[in-house]
């Protein structure tokens, strides 16, 4: 309601497909001027416009501030206003009140008439759980003989939001130029999403998760409990492009604890200059990341912020197995709570398929209540491997391990897997994942200390494979540089130089086996 003329700018009008206003902007002159200035912008340019009727007689002056929830007052001066300027629009879409208030008359067939003798536009009349009927000419004697398109049996949960999530899919299907009884289905289940699940937008579906809701069709009437809907939902909704991933791994522990001169402090002072010589290879491009943890690294992480670096914090403690978690999460991993969104949960578990019973059962459950726990708190969540740490393996034993994981719900974000020597390892592993979850983020490759040379080799391997976005790199980059500086026998700029060299080369290596990967 604070838009005015003045705000429309012609070159973003351009942008778009269509204009698309609301009856409330006409409400007021200030905000009716910006109306129509987009409007003719739109016809000017050959865009398609639509209007959703959103009558809410409070915001017409006809309701005090305590009327918010009425949706009807019949108003000859709002009638009047309205069909003023239905002439310009292609598209009309309202519920039978709205068209009431459109057309001067509570009979809908007479008001739909009248709004049909001021607009050629297509006329979408909302019926509330009987869907909705579209009328493209002359007016029928009733609303069941206009076009229609199924409606869905789900659980009323929630009603904010679900006239926009109607309006959604309904100007998808027009501006793609569907049938309306596909507009008027895409129409309904956008609806039926956001009155099913919590929240207005957050809830309304991705284009896949669409097509996936309707091939599949109703499983539970609450859609917000439908695990595979979910699950669609979460990763086609991610935000930021992350189709390549060279990240700098510090999170060690362990590792830096057991060298010579480590102290807490110390290591919490090396990892910030880890961060530095991260981000100089980095220079605030896209595709490059650190896995840092909280306990020895916290200025690290702190500094990291803003920097435009992906993120990924280590949970695990150092070595366990079973598997336990950093004490810092809490029993109930409440701590994630305090994490910011864009930091991802990062958990290395020593899971072999031939592990006994009570050591898989341990592993398991915590890592199935770490990986909900992060879809609570909004966090993505990257699951590491490492079954070669822990028995003998084949070309199929991390395929298992990944198909396990499935098998118990968990979804990771991502997957850190070793480096594997073998193309039938990887194919795989590769498959595994694919076919449990085709819109997973991907796969980064882990080092073990390899050198260069080696890891030259197996990133050859790995970048044949569409799956995997590159790597997640630690102690072949920052290992003698640690040593050296922890010792006293190197200094902060010397240790940078050299960890930035490092990373460098392997970003080239990879970058290089990428290229290579796609010939």
């Amino acid at each position: 309601m604070a838009l005015c003329e003045d705000d429309i700018d012609e070159s973003f009008i351009t942008e778009a497909r269509s204009v698309v206003a609301t009856g409330t902007h006409l409400s007021h002159p200030r905000t009716e001027a910006a109306v129509l200035k987009a409007l003719t912008l739109a016809r000017k340019h050959g865009l398609q416009t639509a209007l959703d009727i959103d009558y809410r007689p409070n915001l017409w002056g006809l309701g005090g501030h305590g009327d918010g929830e009425s949706r009807f007052i019949e108003s000859a001066k709002v009638t009047a206003k309205l069909q003023a300027t239905l002439h310009l629009f292609d598209l009309i879409v309202g519920t039978e009140e709205e068209f009431h208030i459109a057309g001067g008359t509570t009979d809908t067939i007479a008001a739909l008439r009248a709004v049909r003798a001021v607009s050629q536009a297509t006329l979408v009349c909302k019926r509330g759980p009987m869907g909705a009927a579209a009328f493209t000419g002359p007016i029928p004697d009733s609303l069941d003989e206009g076009q229609t398109g199924p409606g869905f049996p789900i659980e009323v949960f929630n009603v904010l939001g679900a006239g926009d999530g109607f309006m959604s899919g309904l100007l998808k299907g027009w501006l793609d130029g569907e049938p309306w009884p596909v507009a008027l289905t895409y129409a309904n289940a956008c609806g039926a999403f956001a009155v099913s699940r919590h929240g207005c937008t957050p809830a309304y579906p991705s284009w896949e998760e669409l097509q996936f809701f309707l091939n599949r069709g109703v499983v539970t009437p609450a859609l917000r409990k439908d695990a595979a809907l979910e699950q669609i939902h979460w990763a086609t909704n991610r935000h930021r492009d992350l189709s390549t991933m060279r990240v700098f791994a510090f999170d060690h522990r362990m590792q830096m604890e057991q060298m010579e001169g480590a102290t807490p402090a110390k290591i919490g002072q090396f990892k910030e200059l880890c961060l530095q010589a991260a981000l100089a290879v980095a220079k605030g491009q896209p595709g490059y990341g650190i896995l840092c943890d909280s306990r020895l690294g916290r200025d690290a992480l702190f500094q990291a912020a803003g920097t435009g670096l992906w993120i990924g914090r280590p949970v695990e403690w150092p070595g366990s197995r079973p598997l336990t978690l950093e004490p810092e999460l809490g029993p109930d991993f409440g701590g994630l709570q305090e994490w910011p969104l864009d930091h991802v949960v990062k958990v290395l578990c020593f899971a072999h398929p031939d592990d006994d019973a009570a050591t898989k059962a341990a592993q398991e459950d915590t890592v199935r209540r770490l990986f909900h726990a992060a879809r609570r708190n909004r966090l993505e969540f990257i699951l590491e491997i490492i079954p070669s740490k822990v028995g003998p393996v084949t070309d199929d034993t991390s395929a298992q391990v990944i198909q396990r994981f499935y098998d118990l719900g968990i979804y990771p974000d991502w997957w850190k897997l070793e480096p594997f020597t073998t193309a039938k390892a990887w194919d795989n592993a590769c498959a595994a994942i694919t076919k449990n979850d085709p819109h997973t983020r991907g796969v980064v490759v882990l080092g073990l200390d390899a050198p260069e040379a080696d890891l030259a080799a197996s990133f050859a391997l790995a970048a044949r494979q569409p799956l995997v976005k590159g790597f997640a790199i630690g102690r072949t980059i920052f290992g003698d540089a640690a040593r050296g500086w922890l010792k006293g026998q190197m200094t902060d700029a010397e240790a940078i130089a050299q960890m930035t060299e490092r990373y460098m080369r392997l970003c080239a290596l990879w970058d290089a086996a990428r290229e290579g990967g796609k010939k």
